[in-house]
């Protein structure tokens, strides 16, 4: 392989019909939540359908404060269905990366080209990575477009922060399934590991709302980290979104050693 980041290029070429899929799976969502917001949660309709639910349930999902356009927007997309569908993107590409690229053989042969391994791994996460940044900025930018016609009151700058935590959420599950793929070379544990902390992370911050008891929980989840403190409402936490882009860059150099210590599987 020749030129200038070759695994890098290869991988967002190879790569761009699913990345168009992912978009369009995100605006479909956007454009079906968020213009519902002024008929639902505007005119307190949903808030009067929230109240008949259990307390504890509607706390746990995320939608007590769900009559605020930064809550309705938090609750619906940011916290619901945006992480679910970059989580599932981030799983998929992060296992692809290395432990689907060494089952399939390619990654043997690249390497075998004169690329080294903590090149690979470094350009396979910044791949990775680009997808997950135009995910989220992509997400953004149609928040904002939607911000004045769906009544939302929005903030700008908040808009920014929401989606730096998304996508910081996606990134630490995508390294997480990119150092799982480094260490084992199977695209089963690379996406058993992303999977995993995405899910504990939720679990986790879920199971702490339901008593402060369980308040310590949040200090194990990613998800609170980033989102216990509204970003659409109170701002992003720096320390929290800190942690959360600090822990998967970590993942990333993890990655590099990881690869480089083992023999690749034949």
């Amino acid at each position: 392989m020749n030129g200038i980041l070759p695994v890098f290029r290869r991988s967002l070429r190879d790569s761009w019909r699913s990345l168009l899929g992912w978009t369009v799976g995100l605006a479909a969502v956007l454009f079906l939540y968020l213009p519902l917001y002024p008929s639902l949660g505007g005119n307190g309709q949903l808030q009067d359908i929230i109240s008949a639910l259990p307390k504890q349930l509607v706390e746990t999902i995320g939608y007590d404060q769900i009559s605020s356009g930064a809550g309705y927007t938090q609750s619906t997309f940011y916290g619901l269905m945006g992480f679910l569908l970059l989580t599932i993107a981030a799983v998929l590409w992060g296992s692809a990366a290395i432990a689907g690229a060494e089952e399939s053989g390619r990654a043997e042969l690249d390497l075998a080209h004169g690329i080294g391994r903590g090149q690979y791994a470094l350009e396979s996460a910044v791949a990775v990575l680009v997808r997950l940044l135009w995910l989220g900025a992509f997400s953004g930018f149609v928040v904002w477009a939607l911000n004045d016609s769906a009544e939302l009151g929005l903030e700008g700058w908040r808009i920014v922060g929401a989606s730096a935590a998304l996508t910081g959420l996606a990134f630490l599950t995508a390294s997480a399934a990119l150092l799982a793929g480094a260490a084992t070379g199977r695209r089963v544990w690379a996406t058993g590991v992303g999977a995993g902390i995405a899910v504990v992370g939720y679990i986790l911050q879920a199971l702490a709302k339901q008593s402060t008891d369980l308040d310590g929980l949040n200090a194990l989840s990613p998800y609170a980290w980033v989102y216990r403190q509204s970003p659409l409402a109170d701002g992003v936490d720096p320390g929290g979104l800190a942690l959360t882009w600090g822990l998967a860059l970590l993942f990333v150099a993890a990655s590099v050693v990881a690869l480089r210590a083992r023999d690749l599987r034949g």
